[in-house]
């Protein structure tokens, strides 16, 4: 079966559905943070530019999924990973709008509350899409062990994203609130990896 075969209507309608997200998101965040137009491209165009990459990162992990079973899964948690991270990014920054709060305990709290929102929609899209759990089997028993692997997960997450945030000085001239964001992709970085392990070993093995 060629890489091309693989990629079905299903995968395509997720990748879509994923990518719009992503790129809306990723719209309204670069207007927030003041960010300028990269090579005269608006930033709304991600809406349709964030879909197509999505669908070829998908592809392109059939394609070595040819040589490594592994990468026939991984195409699909990347996009979904990278959904997250817009998902808490994007909480975030709706939170640090309302809020002001960029440092101290107060980041904290909303670097958390951001990441679970964030964690429960990966959740969804990974059962539903990358992992294609069995959604009749599984029940309070997979939904207890995803609470498990989710609570050590924010856990990593909020610490990591905290110390970067308060006890590593903003490099680049970067102002209080793209160093926030900068925290959180740190800490959504580590509690991606171990989210992925957690997921396929733990929640959503069939």
């Amino acid at each position: 079966m060629s890489f091309i075969s693989r990629f079905t209507k299903r995968d395509l309608g997720f990748a879509v559905l994923t990518g719009a997200i992503t790129g809306f998101i990723g719209w309204r965040i670069f207007l927030f943070l003041g960010a300028p137009e990269f090579y005269n491209l608006p930033w709304m165009s991600l809406i349709v530019i964030v879909p197509i990459l999505w669908i070829l990162g998908v592809m392109l992990g059939y394609l070595l999924g040819q040589w490594l079973d592994f990468f026939n899964q991984f195409g699909k948690f990347a996009a979904i990973g990278f959904t997250n991270y817009a998902v808490t990014a994007g909480m975030l920054n709706i939170l640090l709008y309302n809020t002001g709060y960029t440092s101290g305990i107060g980041y904290s709290v909303i670097s958390g509350g951001s990441f679970i929102v964030g964690l429960l929609s990966s959740y969804v899209w990974n059962k539903y899409w990358a992992f294609k759990s069995n959604t009749n089997q599984g029940g309070g028993q997979e939904f207890a062990k995803f609470i498990v692997v989710t609570v050590i997960a924010f856990l990593i997450n909020v610490s990591i994203a905290s110390l970067v945030v308060n006890y590593v000085n903003p490099l680049g001239g970067l102002d209080a609130n793209a160093w926030a964001n900068v925290g959180t992709i740190v800490g959504s970085a580590v509690g991606l990896i171990f989210s992925f392990i957690g997921f396929k070993f733990a929640v959503f093995k069939n």
